[in-house]
């Protein structure tokens, strides 16, 4: 979904726009499924590839990075759109900013409730440092 504005020029057309669209995401604390807005920008001058006139080719040399229009004279913006998405997705993406994320015990997400896990407080490992500093649960 978007708005472009195209504008015929003596070279070709000037292409000016925003393009708008979800992409599928996985949040990275709570794995759950999400949809990613991306907004991408479009500016610039399509040439064309073959000359209207005489229908030979025309030397694209000059500006490699340019759009380009088909050899029918029509607008791929495949690229554009392709690139814009990749620089807009998310290293990593989140649900909401205050996600809590998965329970590191039971793996259920924090958000769903309270995760009282007894037994599991203190790591065996470090079960002879208790003497040290008495019972952590007072009851």
């Amino acid at each position: 979904m978007g708005d472009l504005r195209l504008t015929r020029t003596n070279r070709g057309l000037v292409v000016r726009g925003r393009l708008k669209t979800a992409i599928a995401q996985t949040c990275s604390r709570c794995l759950r499924d999400i949809e990613w807005p991306v907004s991408i920008d479009v500016d610039g001058e399509a040439l064309p590839v073959v000359d209207i006139v005489s229908g030979k080719p025309v030397a694209s040399d000059d500006e490699p990075d340019a759009l380009r229009l088909t050899d029918h004279h029509e607008l791929d913006l495949e690229g554009e759109v392709r690139d814009g998405i990749i620089l807009a997705e998310p290293i990593a993406p989140l649900c909401r900013k205050d996600c809590p994320g998965l329970c590191i015990v039971c793996g259920l997400e924090l958000a769903s409730g309270p995760h009282d896990h007894p037994g599991d407080d203190i790591d065996p490992r470090l079960e002879g440092l208790r003497k040290f500093i008495g019972d952590v649960n007072p009851s």
